[in-house]
């Protein structure tokens, strides 16, 4: 094998980086089961609602669906953050609809959360703090370490944030639209349809803009490190101690006064 063959230390480094950010934002997002129970609720109350028109059956099915989502959770003894996300728009939606009686409703907290989260990332990331950067900190274990000793990291966040920030509100500008002017159905189809293609689009840029960043600094290791480093010379202070006074036996007195 040549030269040119062998793998170098920094493919290794860029490899090993390239992974860690994919393990990172896999389970930020909740992967294929985070997007799953994203999609499933929607999905349920649109079809329901498509065939019988029934506003009632059509949000029972989508809260229950939601629920059980929660309870396979919690039997699996896995995360459910992104299930009871789920759990919450989804009360909302129905509480909604069922107040107006207009089953549009359903729709409209999920698209103010997605308005209000899209300006969220734009303006975090004028302000210099982008929020993508706040959400994966503690998963990369750089927490804010980011901000002020690794610009890298920092301009990659802002990129990053800027990209959720824009798709994000490039798909409020579909669905607002449809709101006023479509009916139920298809605003309902569009929004299932709308799910997940944006979303790994941010997702697949912040990778990008995360695989060419500089690694981050692991905080919590340097405050292990440290912690070790101080124990270390608590015991190397008190092994000194001991061995003075052990030097200072009764025999050693009295030859010293003799």
């Amino acid at each position: 094998m040549t030269s040119l063959d062998k793998p170098t230390t920094e493919d290794t480094s860029v490899d090993d980086a390239r992974a860690v950010t994919e393990a990172a934002l896999f389970e930020a997002f909740g992967g294929v089961r985070g997007m799953v129970e994203t999609v499933l609720p929607g999905l349920l109350f649109v079809s329901i609602y498509t065939v019988n028109k029934d506003l009632h059956m059509s949000a029972i099915a989508a809260l229950a669906v939601s629920l059980v989502l929660v309870v396979v959770r919690l039997v699996m003894k896995d995360t459910v953050k992104h299930a009871f996300s789920g759990v919450f728009g989804v009360g909302f939606g129905v509480v909604f609809a069922m107040m107006t009686g207009n089953a549009k409703d359903f729709y409209l907290p999920g698209m103010l959360y997605t308005l209000g989260l899209a300006l969220a990332y734009i303006i975090t990331a004028m302000a210099g703090v982008p929020l993508i950067g706040l959400m994966l900190g503690p998963v990369f274990r750089e927490n804010l370490s980011w901000r002020t000793r690794n610009p890298g990291r920092k301009k990659a966040y802002t990129k990053a944030s800027w990209a959720w920030g824009l798709i994000l509100l490039g798909k409020s500008a579909i669905l607002f639209p449809l709101y006023w002017w479509a009916d139920t159905t298809q605003l309902g189809w569009v929004l299932v349809a709308l799910k997940i293609p944006p979303f790994l689009l941010a997702v697949y840029l912040t990778w990008v803009f995360l695989a060419k960043a500089p690694p981050p600094i692991d905080v919590f290791a340097e405050m292990e490190a440290k912690e070790r480093e101080e124990e270390e010379r608590e015991e190397e202070r008190k092994a000194a101690a001991a061995q003075e006074n052990g030097g200072a036996t009764p025999a050693g007195r009295h030859r010293r006064q003799g």
